[in-house]
């Protein structure tokens, strides 16, 4: 089943199981899948499901963040609870050694020596962790600390 067939499928059975929170982050995935698909006239591949889920992930992380500033406890918590029922559809984060590996190689391959060069660094890791379902946050922080110590 793909991952679009699977969000539909759960969506049901929240819908059915009378489960609000679940049920409306679904709603919204699926509006953005076919939002997404209306807007380029194609259906999406798994790839680009997941692509856009990490997305949706990273809005809701930002907007925690913010939330959190401004001292919204509630929208926090409603912004918490969709962040799970994305991560569910998600591979397995990659783990903080997998990012250090990943990192250490790309330095070692572009010959970065300098923050200057946290771009190039940053381009030749991403592919490295595809498919790991790498933070990119966490990345940019890795590839920082790296360089950071080379300087």
């Amino acid at each position: 089943m793909s991952l679009k067939d699977q969000i539909t499928s759960d969506m049901t059975a929240a819908m059915k199981a009378q489960d609000r929170a679940r049920t409306s982050t679904l709603r919204m995935l699926k509006a953005a899948i076919v939002d997404h698909e209306k807007d380029t006239g194609q259906h999406l591949d798994e790839e680009e499901v997941t692509k856009l889920l990490r997305s949706q992930l990273k809005q809701r992380r930002d907007s925690v963040e913010h939330f959190q500033k401004g001292n919204r406890p509630d929208l926090v918590d409603k912004e918490t609870a969709e962040i799970a029922v994305i991560e569910s559809y998600l591979p397995q984060p990659a783990s903080a050694e997998e990012i250090d590996q990943a990192v250490a190689a790309a330095i070692a391959d572009t010959g970065a020596s300098s923050m200057k060069d946290m771009g190039a660094v940053m381009k030749a890791v991403m592919p490295r962790l595809a498919g790991k379902n790498a933070d990119g946050r966490a990345v940019s922080d890795a590839v920082k600390k790296k360089l950071g110590t080379i300087s």
